[in-house]
């Protein structure tokens, strides 16, 4: 009996489909739908009914997910559990991280930690959404706190606090000139992420007022394509610092504001919840904290 089969249905069901298991799972769609069929053929069972739009499980196909997929999750349990009593970092490191913070401090760490670790392999998906580590099969899910956290099943942990402040090309100062006051940054455009609440700004004084952005000109998750809009001179982008550095250094971007503050930028680690940690994550978890207080050789020394 093919035991693979059973799981690869049970991940088509879980995540919705063939397409979304496969891109989780990082395999064809086409090796997912044969596997079911097998399974079909195996038991003499319809299990899944296929329409273009929706995947819907027969009866029989809904009996056999729900006494057979706790038993695959225990199992990997399990193994996860086994892998972390060993010492030795090795292995697939799966970690999911928005833009922003995955090309400046995830992907930094990475490359540090493989450098140390010849036996670790790391995959790094780079996007905004915050998913259930569980749920999406990730070792480490990192999300920043303006977003609504899950929490069922996983262990939240605090890894990064990084400042923030607003920038914006020479060519957008030109036109509307350089605010001075919160009254003059109201009148320039903004470039924003579809979650920003409004901004937070604290003024020299110790006053925190907030900065409407539900009128941006331009509004997307990903930090680059914001950061592209503010070089080009389309509005003002609030931003951590450590992201601009460059274009700051180069002229092309200018802060605004600057004895002002904005509200910083919190990251999470999103863990799933288990027994034991795996040492591949506790190891790129003390990389990243080194990382923050800026030892960046602290965790690749032997």
């Amino acid at each position: 009996m093919e035991w693979r089969d059973w799981e690869l249905f049970c991940e088509v069901v879980e995540h919705g489909g063939f397409t979304a298991a496969a891109r989780v799972l990082g395999h064809p769609k086409s090796s997912l739908s044969a596997a079911v069929q097998r399974l079909e053929a195996n038991l003499g069972l319809r299990l899944i009914e296929r329409t273009t739009r929706h995947l819907r499980l027969t009866d029989s196909g809904e009996t056999i997910y729900r006494k057979v997929r706790p038993l695959f999750a225990a199992l990997h349990d399990t193994h996860s559990e086994a892998l972390a009593m060993s010492s030795a970092v090795a292995g697939t490191l799966r970690i999911k991280a928005p833009y922003e913070f995955g090309a400046h401090h995830a992907g930094p760490v990475a490359c540090a930690v493989m450098g140390r670790y010849p036996e670790l392999a790391i995959r790094i998906d780079v996007e905004h959404d915050i998913v259930n580590p569980i749920a999406e099969n990730y070792d480490i899910v990192f999300a920043m706190l303006e977003a609504p956290l899950p929490s069922a099943g996983i262990v939240i942990r605090r890894v990064f606090t990084l400042e923030r402040g607003l920038f914006a090309a020479p060519a957008l100062l030109e036109k509307f000139g350089e605010p001075r006051t919160l009254d003059e940054l109201r009148q320039l455009p903004l470039l924003t992420g579809p979650s920003d609440p409004p901004w937070a700004i604290t003024a020299p004084g110790g006053a925190v007022e907030h900065l409407a952005v539900d009128r941006a000109r331009l509004t997307s998750s990903n930090a680059h394509v914001r950061l592209q809009a503010a070089l080009a001179g389309h509005g003002v982008l609030r931003v951590t610092a450590s992201y601009t550095r460059a274009a700051v250094a180069a002229g092309e971007l200018r802060r605004l504001l600057p004895d002002h503050a904005c509200e910083p930028l919190n990251v999470h680690a999103l863990l799933p919840a288990r027994q034991f940690v795996p040492a591949k994550v506790r190891c790129f978890l003390d990389a990243m904290e080194a990382h923050a207080r800026g030892d960046p050789e602290a965790y690749i020394r032997p």
